[in-house]
């Protein structure tokens, strides 16, 4: 079965054509390099409104069928930053592993990682995964949690993800 993927890039700007969408075109290179089984990608470009955000992971997941939906943007303190709050809004389940992690890898890259309220959680067979909004830090943030995210899709009964071990290796248990 060839997975669903969506990208969800949060920004104002971005969904106002005012400037180009690095972060979600990064999120799309990551995918390519890392996941060696067939897989699709939906993306999306939505302004910073909760619930526009909201109906958009809604639609990715119960509609579209994603199996994992990357957001990034709207994560930070600032007043319009409410990614954290409509990803939390539509998940039954919360992995605070997963903020936890980002957040202590970005640490050692920059001392404003403590400013960041990514979160991931589960939505049915969705697993939702906010990033932060820089190609860097997105790449930072996904090296570390990646490998437990092929994982979680086989535990929530999505389609089963193989990655290129020399760029990610996925974790699963043994046998």
């Amino acid at each position: 079965m060839k997975a669903k993927i969506g990208v969800l890039t949060i920004s104002d700007r971005a969904s106002r054509g005012e400037y180009e969408d690095i972060s979600g075109k990064y999120i799309m290179e990551y995918l390519n390099e890392v996941i060696t089984s067939p897989f699709e990608v939906i993306y999306r470009v939505v302004p910073d409104e909760r619930d526009i955000i909201e109906g958009a992971l809604l639609h990715m997941a119960d509609v579209e069928g994603c199996c994992l939906i990357l957001t990034t943007g709207g994560t930070g303190p600032a007043p319009r930053d409410v990614t954290p709050e409509a990803t939390q809004a539509v998940c039954e389940k919360i992995l605070p592993g997963f903020g936890e992690l980002m957040r202590s890898v970005s640490l050692k890259q920059v001392p404003t990682a403590i400013l960041s309220r990514q979160l991931a959680g589960i939505r049915g067979k969705t697993l939702i995964v906010n990033l932060p909004g820089k190609p860097q830090s997105i790449k930072v943030c996904l090296d570390a949690v990646f490998p437990a995210i092929p994982y979680c899709i086989d535990l929530i009964g999505g389609p089963y993800i193989t990655t290129d071990e020399n760029k990610v290796k996925a974790f699963r248990p043994s046998k």
